[in-house]
C-alpha cells in the first residue's frame, strides 16, 4: 500500500484560478450526434440540433484539454479522489450537427473546503464556452 499524497499548499490551488486551456474548434457530425442520442434511449431531435449530452465532451475537448489535464491541474492524487459537484449549463441557441463551433475554456474559481466529517478538499470550478 503506497502512503496518500500530502495534500498541495492551498496557495497552489488558488493560483491555477485564472489558467486558460488553449480553445479551438469543434464540430459534431452527424454520426456522433446519432451515436450519443441512440446511447440516451431518446430520438434524433428535428433540425439536425444536437442533444445536450455532448455538453459532457464537446466543451473540454474543443478547447484542447482531457479531463487528465484538468485533474493534473488540481492535483488529484487519484480518480477515486475526484467528485463531480454539479453542472451547470445555459444553452443561448440550440446546437447543430456540422456546424464548427469555437470553444474557449478556464478556470474560473479554486478554494479549500472541510467536509462535514472533516476531510479536506478542494473544489474548482472550470468555465467553458462554446
Amino acid at each position: 500500500m503506497t502512503a496518500a499524497r500530502p495534500v498541495p499548499p492551498e496557495a497552489e490551488i488558488r493560483a491555477i484560478v485564472g489558467h486558460t486551456f488553449p480553445g479551438g474548434i469543434y464540430t459534431v457530425e452527424h454520426w456522433e450526434n446519432f451515436l450519443l442520442t441512440e446511447c440516451t434511449g431518446a430520438e434524433l431531435l428535428p433540425g439536425g440540433m444536437v442533444h445536450p449530452v455532448v455538453l459532457f465532451h464537446m466543451p473540454i475537448l474543443g478547447s484542447k484539454t482531457t479531463i487528465g489535464e484538468m485533474f493534473a491541474l488540481g492535483q488529484a492524487e487519484s480518480d477515486f479522489s475526484i467528485g463531480i459537484e454539479s453542472y451547470d449549463w445555459e444553452m443561448f441557441v440550440p446546437l447543430k450537427e456540422d456546424v464548427p463551433y469555437s470553444i474557449s475554456g478556464k478556470i474560473c474559481a479554486a478554494d479549500r473546503r472541510t467536509s462535514r466529517n472533516e476531510r479536506i478538499y478542494d473544489r474548482i470550478q472550470f468555465q467553458f464556452e462554446v
